[in-house]
């Protein structure tokens, strides 16, 4: 159902928003989730860990078309709050038509050198073929991704949350039976548990055109929607969604560039250790979803009160939000702490007691500095609601150079202990940035738009 964030109770509209969202984005973990679990327990610790070797270039990929897809959601959920029905229709259309092109541009590429970038990640010879394989056939499915992500940001933009949460729940349980029949039934191993993944996407897409044919009529597109005039209005809207959408990706695909290097670092420290923080990282991935959620369901609320020109509501949501992240990410640290590392036995269920101990070892460092990776969920949602780019940026890039100088560095020094310090270096520094450049950014509009109407 489409809401209109740009009346009444802000936290009431932002908790509203974010439970559906937040079980919806432990769905979605569930699609990498469900088949390293099936992995690690149907075929053993050196196929867990061949997954693990390249999710990361999994992630950097997928991270790129979240950021552009978020990003032209932004202009839809802009127009929304404008009360500019064509425009939302437009920004349909010529997401679409970007969206496609960027995935078109990244499957080719990371097909051409797949081999070059397995290499440099430091993938190691025993679990190559398979990891190899895994990769491989995600990248040739990566348009059911982009095409559900985008389908799923619009949805949202508009104020519904339940249904991408319903979606993904589905498509999940599908994904989950999918891999244990290849794996287990057909015998295909790794591969098995890719294609899976890449057929429950599809029908996602499937499941999110459905419900926008029945129930959304704000979306429903014309032919002559699509015969696009490559005319100057269009290269207006094009560069508008761009403006938006190419920063965050740029963003996104920082960190995923952050989370390789890592990797490749990680690889050097063989299967146990690739193993122990493959589970680590996915479980804490888990513990911060409620972070997370939160910041997104932000990012809705901002654009719509962005477009009304509502910077109260904003701020007023912001403090919220925030306030309610401090608690979750105390929360959250707490249950890592104590717990985590019965989570990941059961996780693997092959998994020795020296990765236990190098999974629990990376829990008790990262869970400190939980307090800094909640804020930075809430400040860049934000600052990306209300079309701001250039600090979540930065945040990104200073995220980048800390992590990698710092996992490169205290990893030679001390070991792979020495690398678990890099995560939360970096997060102490983009949230320093974002905090800053949140605050710095809503007096320049509002002075701005005091400005425009004093004249």
């Amino acid at each position: 159902m489409i809401t209109d964030m740009t009346k009444g109770s802000p936290l009431r509209h932002i908790l509203i928003f974010s439970v559906p969202l937040l079980i919806g984005n432990i769905f979605q973990q569930l699609y990498n989730i469900a088949d390293l679990v099936i992995v690690g327990r149907l075929l053993g610790v050196e196929s867990f860990a061949a997954v693990g070797a390249v999710a990361p270039l999994f992630f950097l990929i997928t991270f790129i078309i979240v950021g552009f897809t978020n990003g032209f959601a932004v202009v839809t959920g802009q127009r929304f709050g404008a009360k500019d029905y064509v425009g939302v229709r437009d920004s349909a259309v010529v997401s679409t038509i970007l969206s496609t092109i960027v995935t078109v541009f990244c499957t080719v590429l990371c097909t051409i050198f797949m081999n070059p970038i397995l290499h440099w990640l430091n993938v190691p010879e025993n679990i190559y073929h398979e990891a190899y394989w895994y990769i491989e056939i995600v990248i040739i499915g990566l348009l059911a991704t982009t095409l559900y992500n985008l389908l799923a940001s619009i949805i949202r933009a508009l104020g519904d949350s339940k249904t991408p949460l319903y979606i993904l729940i589905i498509a999940s349980v599908i994904n989950i039976a999918l891999a244990l029949v290849f794996i287990e039934v057909f015998h295909w191993g790794v591969p098995g548990s890719a294609i899976a993944v890449i057929l429950s996407q599809a029908i996602s897409v499937i499941m999110c055109l459905v419900f926008i044919k029945s129930r959304l009529p704000i979306l429903h597109l014309k032919k002559t929607d699509w015969l696009i005039k490559f005319d100057k209005k269009f290269y207006d809207s094009a560069y508008e969604h761009l403006r938006i959408g190419f920063p965050m990706a740029v963003q996104f695909s920082i960190l995923g560039i952050g989370i390789i290097i890592i990797q490749s670092v990680c690889n050097t420290f063989g299967s146990n250790v690739i193993a122990a923080v493959t589970a680590a990282l996915r479980i804490e991935q888990i513990a911060t979803m409620p972070m997370m959620s939160f910041g997104v369901a932000l990012a809705a609320y901002v654009a719509q009160n962005f477009g009304a020109r509502k910077f109260k509501r904003i701020r007023l949501g912001v403090i919220k939000t925030s306030t309610i992240n401090v608690i979750l990410s105390i929360l959250m640290a707490f249950v890592m702490r104590f717990w985590g590392t019965h989570i990941i036995a059961a996780f693997i269920g092959t998994a020795t007691k020296e990765i236990i101990d190098i999974a629990h070892k990376y829990l008790l460092i990262s869970t400190i500095f939980y307090f800094f990776l909640g804020q930075i969920f809430i400040y860049r949602n934000a600052l990306q609601g209300m079309g701001e780019t250039l600090f979540p940026l930065l945040a990104c890039i200073a995220e980048l150079l800390v992590r990698s100088f710092a996992a490169v560095y205290l990893a030679v020094k001390f070991g792979y202990i020495g690398m678990f310090y890099s995560g939360p270096i970096a997060w102490v520094s983009a949230s320093s940035i974002l905090f800053l450049g949140y605050f710095g950014s809503i007096k320049h509009i509002i002075f701005k738009v005091k400005a425009k109407l004093h004249t």
